[in-house]
């Protein structure tokens, strides 16, 4: 993670000291680029967006991702994916207006990147056993939807980001809590030895359920209205892109379903003989996260404005 963000951020100061020593201010309504080549922009360009592209994460500078979150306590988890995953989104939303001509110019590659990456790492999450690695992985495929909605520059796709970035990192959250209760309980986050949770903390099952229906963009949750938005815009800026949208939706359910079905289903593990099936301050927590998720869709515009 160190080395990822010493790779991303050193490149934005520099940026912004040019922005300041060439532009005369660094406040965004006040600075203005000065006349170049379209090479140098494009590079002054890069070195602008590549903090906040590894810190949304894109895939390939994601691998950081699933190793903070294995190694974090679940307070960490719950605030990286909440917080500061969204902070890379707001950067690009404020950053790319500057730079227009070139953010336009690339395009096609941070699309490509982005549906192209999603479907790989949904893939990845077909295969993962560790709980949080799952979840890790599934907010990389959910961010490269994201990226292509803020790289075509159309108000559908900006309102279709805000939407998913607000309602993942609700959901994302919120799915981490619970992993680390099932981690609490049994002393392992292996999907190979969570199993039957079902039969062995049932009141647990609704909110896995509802959070596992939440992460596939299930309605009522604000994620469909933003995914709803992101393919709109992104099937309207090329039609082609329609293959790539509707296997990255598709996979999107796969895994989610897959985490749900692993852990609550099939016979729970022989060591276990009774625990506590949830508190009333998680169940708190749960509820603070699933109500806002689910309550945000009907003023959908309040994301917009």
């Amino acid at each position: 993670m160190l080395f990822y963000t010493l790779f991303g951020s050193l490149p934005l100061l520099i940026s912004i000291l040019s922005l300041y020593s060439m532009g005369g201010s660094v406040t965004f309504n006040l600075s203005s680029l000065p006349e170049c080549g379209m090479s140098l922009m494009a590079v002054w360009y890069i070195c602008s967006v590549m903090a906040f592209i590894v810190k949304l994460p894109v895939y390939l500078v994601h691998l950081w991702l699933p190793k903070a979150h294995v190694e974090a306590p679940v307070a960490g988890s719950m605030i990286l994916a909440g917080v500061l995953l969204k902070l890379g989104g707001y950067g690009l939303v404020r950053v790319c207006p500057l730079f227009i001509q070139s953010a336009v110019t690339f395009s096609w590659f941070w699309v490509s990147v982005g549906l192209l990456g999603g479907i790989f790492v949904s893939f990845i999450c077909l295969r993962q056993t560790d709980m949080k690695a799952l979840i890790a992985y599934s907010s990389v495929a959910h961010m490269g939807l994201v990226l292509c909605g803020l790289s075509v520059f159309s108000w559908w796709g900006l309102s279709g980001a805000v939407s998913v970035m607000v309602g993942h990192g609700l959901c994302s959250s919120g799915l981490f809590c619970l992993a680390n209760m099932v981690y609490e309980r049994l002393g392992s986050r292996s999907l190979l030895i969570s199993k039957g949770l079902l039969s062995f903390m049932p009141t647990m099952a609704l909110w896995w359920f509802v959070l596992s229906a939440g992460n596939m963009a299930a309605p009522p949750t604000v994620n469909l209205l933003g995914e709803i938005s992101l393919i709109l815009s992104v099937v309207s800026w090329a039609f082609l892109a329609m293959i790539p949208v509707a296997l990255l939706s598709f996979l999107s359910a796969a895994y989610s379903l897959y985490m749900f079905s692993l852990s609550q289903h099939g016979k729970y593990f022989s060591a276990l003989f009774s625990c506590c099936s949830g508190k009333v301050r998680e169940y708190l927590i749960l509820i603070l996260h699933w109500l806002p998720l689910n309550v945000l869709v009907l003023k959908g515009s309040v994301l917009v404005c």
